[in-house]
């Protein structure tokens, strides 16, 4: 069975037993989150929308930061040079039931 999720604004295709990194929940490791269906495809049979009676768990299994990403302004012959990083905040669930 596949389910696709709406996740803080994104959609993610989903089964079983499957781990994935999402924009961060609150929450603490162990906690388990309800996820918001969208679609639900079981066995060649599709549910879209208002239809959907299929409910999506998942467990937080940890919160992660991203990799560095550097933000470089420069204006030329000007003296004028900025630099900033950040690391984006991403929480990783695995998905435990689909039902």
């Amino acid at each position: 069975m596949i389910a696709v999720v709406k996740v803080a604004g994104q959609q993610y295709k989903v089964e079983k037993d499957q781990t994935l990194y999402v924009p961060h929940l609150s929450g603490n490791a162990g906690d388990k989150v309800d996820l918001e269906v969208l679609l639900v495809d079981a066995d060649g049979k599709l549910s879209v929308g208002g239809t959907v009676t299929t409910k999506v768990q998942a467990e937080i299994v940890d919160h992660v930061k991203g990799d560095t990403v550097i933000a470089y302004k420069q204006k030329r012959r000007k003296g004028f040079h900025k630099k900033k990083g950040h690391r984006t905040a991403y929480t990783k669930i695995k998905v435990t039931s689909i039902a």
